[in-house]
């Protein structure tokens, strides 16, 4: 089983591998080979920093938009998005400025704006994962969160609090993404990865 990495240059890539290796991944490819990804029998598409970056490096790879598009879209490949790389999956982000997104699932990424003032942003450090609808990769449990910006829009299957509640997961289909970090989540973050590995959408 071929897992493909997505690098575009935005993602915690070595930190997930190793962790996708510690849940079982045999085959884990770190690539920007679009060719290699429409043959992948799973893709994790990871993300760190701002949303406008992160789309502008991934639709700066040739081809890797289609090829996305292609074997998660139409083939159904199961797909992990994590942190930004969850994010990508929204109609929009707003973060530095306007930019679109994957359009994947319904929704915008905007600014955490906690009702608390207290509440910082960003939202950094360890929180409750809290199910709101029954997947079988999301349980609950304590994550390792770090994002200044938050979905907002359909598909949720999971939330967690910060001074009200913010979007921790979303999932369609064969496709899941996180906003947590499961490769910072220690035993939690390694039985998600382990799930997503045995995943049949």
């Amino acid at each position: 089983m071929t897992l493909a990495l997505i690098d575009y240059g935005a993602g915690n890539l070595h930190s997930v591998a190793n962790a996708l290796k510690a849940a079982g991944a045999r085959d884990v490819a770190i690539t920007a080979d679009p060719e290699l990804v429409r043959g992948a029998d799973r893709i994790v598409l990871p993300g760190v920093g701002a949303f406008g970056a992160c789309a502008a490096a991934l639709r700066s790879v040739p081809g890797m938009i289609d090829a996305l598009d292609q074997r998660v879209r139409r083939d159904a490949a199961p797909f992990l998005g994590i942190c930004v790389g969850m994010q990508l999956m929204a109609d929009v982000g707003e973060e530095m400025g306007e930019h679109p997104g994957l359009g994947w699932v319904k929704g915008r990424i905007r600014l955490l704006t906690p009702t608390d003032p207290a509440a910082k942003v960003p939202h950094m450090g360890w929180n409750d994962v809290r199910p709101t609808l029954p997947h079988p990769l999301i349980e609950a449990g304590e994550a390792y969160f770090l994002h200044s910006y938050a979905f907002e829009g359909e598909d949720v299957v999971a939330t967690t609090d910060h001074a009200g509640p913010v979007v921790a997961a979303i999932a369609r289909d064969n496709m899941a993404g996180v906003q947590f970090h499961p490769e910072k989540s220690q035993r939690y973050g390694l039985a998600l990865l382990e799930r997503f590995l045995e995943w049949r959408p």
